[in-house]
């Protein structure tokens, strides 16, 4: 299921000082050797994953309706720059009446067959005041589907980030709160030890796709916080893409879950010694309480 290899028209949207900046990262991983990149984007449905793909990319590339369920297939978008292929694949949301939707991890699982991820970019919304034991489950499976190296290639984008904190709070500590939230749940949802987590920290993205964003001189989109958004989370993609992890193949063994069967299949012949040792104790038992029984006839 591949992706036909378009120009990036969309490059030429963006403002231009967006332009150079982004220019100037595709040259950081030029040097690195990297000439694709390819970034997954997960998380459940109504959080934004489409719209970030077409803000990323400058092109309406993914549909997005208010009004509209979200795709049920995932979409893999292929643009070229310079020699530069980047790929984006758009999924399902994973969460389904309340619960996790593992007809969707499947379906994202053999859509991936083959495919190197370099990123995942792991997509919630900033306005949303709580976590609860659906997100844990939602990256417990995620962590099953693929693994827990997946979390090493990863990037926390909270959408929805052009907002007024409650409580009095300052913009930068209610994103760093909102942020420390969700990267709990990560850790706890993977079970990844505490020290394990914070050697190979997750990043985190801000990203703002309403059309009312505001803009700073050079037009560029901007958080309350001034930052430009898109540069910066191309910056953190970046970053976790050179990072120094091993990307993830998405290969036969991962689709089938053959590994952990074959993790199994180690202890058979353990449990058939086991098996055979205790029907020879039961045997045997069995000969001395006819013996003994034979004594007293």
């Amino acid at each position: 299921m591949g992706s036909i290899l378009r120009d990036w028209q969309g490059f030429h949207q963006f403002p231009a000082a967006t332009q150079s900046k982004l220019v100037e990262l595709f040259a950081k991983l030029k040097e690195e050797g990297v000439n694709k990149m390819t970034i997954l984007v997960m998380g459940k449905g109504g959080v934004g994953k489409s719209s970030t793909v077409n803000s990323l990319l400058g092109e309406r590339v993914v549909n997005v309706s208010s009004f509209q369920s979200e795709g049920l297939r995932p979409v893999m978008v292929s643009r070229d720059r310079a020699g530069f292929t980047l790929n984006i694949i758009d999924t399902p949301g994973l969460v389904e009446g309340g619960y996790v939707n593992y007809q969707s991890l499947e379906l994202i699982k053999r859509f991936l067959l083959n495919k190197t991820i370099n990123v995942l970019l792991y997509v919630d919304r900033l306005d949303a005041y709580r976590v609860d034991d659906l997100d844990k489950q939602i990256i417990s499976a995620i962590t099953d589907s693929f693994g827990k190296e997946i979390w090493n290639k990863s990037l926390l984008v909270l959408t929805h980030a052009q907002l007024c904190p409650p409580d009095d709070l300052s913009y930068d500590v209610f994103c760093g709160r909102r942020s420390e939230a969700v990267l709990k749940t990560i850790r706890m949802g993977a079970q990844i030890r505490k020290r394990d987590f914070e050697d190979s920290a997750i990043p985190v993205g801000l990203v703002e796709n309403s059309g009312r964003c505001n803009k700073n001189e050079n037009d560029e989109k901007i958080l309350p916080n001034g930052d430009a958004w898109i540069p910066s989370l191309v910056k953190e993609i970046v970053g976790v893409a050179t990072n120094g992890k091993k990307s993830l193949l998405v290969d036969e063994k991962l689709v089938n879950g053959s590994e952990s069967n074959d993790r199994g299949k180690i202890f058979i012949p353990l449990i058939l010694g086991v098996q055979w040792l205790l029907v020879k104790w039961i045997q045997r038992e069995i000969k001395k309480d006819i013996v003994k029984g034979g004594k007293y006839i």
